[in-house]
């Protein structure tokens, strides 16, 4: 039940929120959604061209979809963390992927160092993004993407041996799926996660369509006043690193799910969030999990949080002290850091204020 202080709080939310999509000419359309049944809130919202029912394109927020996927998989016996990839991928496309300094690590790449991203594989996805952008008829394949970015790229260090966030270690990740299940990643998905969790109006960008067929039509993004939306090229580059097109109710879904062992065992998730890599100051990453965590002065206690973020300033995050989820997107690539940035300063820190 909504106390006075609450429906403050939530007032407060919601003007932050208007107030950000409308001062910045960027922005087109964005959601917002806020749940927590401790503090009896229950926020849905969006704002510009967006309703609440709409879906979204979810960026890098899918790469938690993607470990959940491989973390079923280990659960079904039909994968081990500390394998190495070489076992599940065609040896052509793999053949020479980890060539550092001289010395051809390929075979030292388990599926762990793909998840938290310490495999020292480049990242593809900027540099053809750039070649999408210049040509509106671009299209590649994941396997293609890889391949390019193998001929192109060089590895930052030996696999375990460092930190590089890259969609690539998530391409091979779906890749590896598809080997697995023998059925295509969007596929997997619907199979594994949006019907089991009744995740009625949730695709995979351009390549599935919702269960529900009266599922309404994406919302717009964009990077530098580009619209994305409908470039069918730009789905094979994002892929298993962040393809997932959903709803706030269907993310909340996930999250809910995931928070209560629903998805995956306790010891499982456990095991995902322990085995992590420095981002930056105050986040860790797991097995497609970011973890905000205190740093004195920089980062106070009231921001940890865990789940994920993408370019588009998309966020999918839970407070597991004030459990309460946080859900949202501002569908414009300028907001990559600032979704986050909201997430935390305007909407966190308003919450803290019920007691």
């Amino acid at each position: 039940m909504q106390t006075k202080q609450s429906e403050k709080v939530i007032n407060s939310i919601e003007k932050s929120f208007k107030k950000q999509v409308q001062k910045n000419k960027n922005i087109k359309g964005a959601f917002l959604l806020v749940h927590s049944e401790k503090k009896g809130i229950h926020l849905n919202i969006a704002e510009g061209s967006m309703n609440p029912k709409q879906p979204a394109y979810m960026a890098s927020v899918g790469k938690i979809f993607t470990s959940v996927l491989i973390s079923i998989l280990y659960e079904n016996d039909q994968l081990s963390f500390e394998d190495s990839i070489t076992k599940y991928l065609d040896r052509e496309l793999v053949k020479h992927l980890h060539v550092y300094q001289g010395k051809d690590y390929t075979n030292d790449i388990k599926i762990k160092h793909l998840l938290n991203q310490t495999s020292g594989l480049y990242d593809n996805f900027r540099p053809l993004l750039e070649k999408l952008l210049d040509d509106p008829n671009f299209s590649i394949t994941p396997q293609e993407a890889i391949t390019w970015a193998k001929t192109h790229q060089k590895p930052q260090f030996p696999p375990g041996n460092g930190f590089k966030y890259t969609d690539t270690n998530y391409h091979l990740l779906g890749l590896i799926i598809e080997r697995i299940t023998g059925i295509s990643f969007h596929v997997a998905m619907k199979q594994y996660i949006y019907q089991p969790l009744g995740m009625r109006n949730s695709s995979v960008l351009h390549y599935s369509n919702p269960l529900d067929k009266d599922t309404q039509h994406l919302a717009d993004f964009y990077i530098n006043k580009n619209n994305l939306t409908n470039h069918k090229g730009y789905a094979c580059l994002d892929y298993a690193g962040g393809g997932v097109v959903s709803t706030g109710e269907d993310m909340l879904k996930f999250m809910k799910a995931l928070v209560s062992y629903q998805l995956l065992k306790k010891e499982t998730l456990e095991k995902m969030m322990n085995d992590k890599a420095k981002y930056g100051v105050g986040i860790e990453y797991g097995y497609g999990i970011m973890q905000f965590r205190t740093v004195p002065l920089l980062m106070p206690k009231i921001f940890n949080v865990w789940g994920h973020a993408g370019a588009t300033g998309a966020y999918l995050f839970y407070h597991p002290k004030m459990d309460t989820y946080l859900i949202g997107t501002f569908n414009d690539f300028s907001y990559e850091r600032k979704g986050v940035k909201f997430m935390l300063i305007k909407v966190i820190n308003q919450l803290r204020k019920i007691k």
